[in-house]
């Protein structure tokens, strides 16, 4: 499963954490791994272009997230809701990092790719920080 800021890194291409992102996301694209995400990663790429009133940069994300092969964007149901209230209550993590982990693990994915060092705390899944390949 990938966060948020990897996608964000990746698509826009940003410095230092863009080539890396890619790198991941090129390489479970060449192993034909599927790669999900939650509909939470939508609503984060796409409020500071809205913001901006920079829709073609918000066209791009939704490009990416809805119509790639190897992306599948995962809706957010009870079960995961459930999940995250008990990491929240674990971890003292924010509601979307909560939401994005327990996306994660009730999907049963294999890891967690993030930038946030604070997620590393989770132990219910193996947590891999784009920072820690600088």
């Amino acid at each position: 499963m990938i966060d948020t800021a990897p996608l964000i890194y990746f698509i826009e291409d940003s410095a230092p954490y863009g080539k890396i992102a890619g790198t991941i996301i090129s390489s479970a694209i060449q192993y034909n791994c599927s790669i999900i995400t939650s509909v939470i990663t939508l609503v984060e790429v796409l409020t500071q272009p809205f913001r901006m009133k920079q829709f073609d940069i918000a066209e791009k994300y939704r490009d990416v997230l809805i119509n790639s092969k190897n992306i599948a964007v995962l809706p957010v149901d009870f079960l995961i809701a459930e999940k995250a209230a008990e990491l929240r209550a674990k971890y003292q993590i924010k509601t979307p990092d909560a939401l994005q982990i327990a996306t994660c693990i009730e999907n049963n994915a294999t890891l967690f790719i993030t930038n946030d060092m604070h997620i590393k705390r989770v132990k219910e899944i193996e947590v891999v920080v784009l920072h820690d390949f600088l």
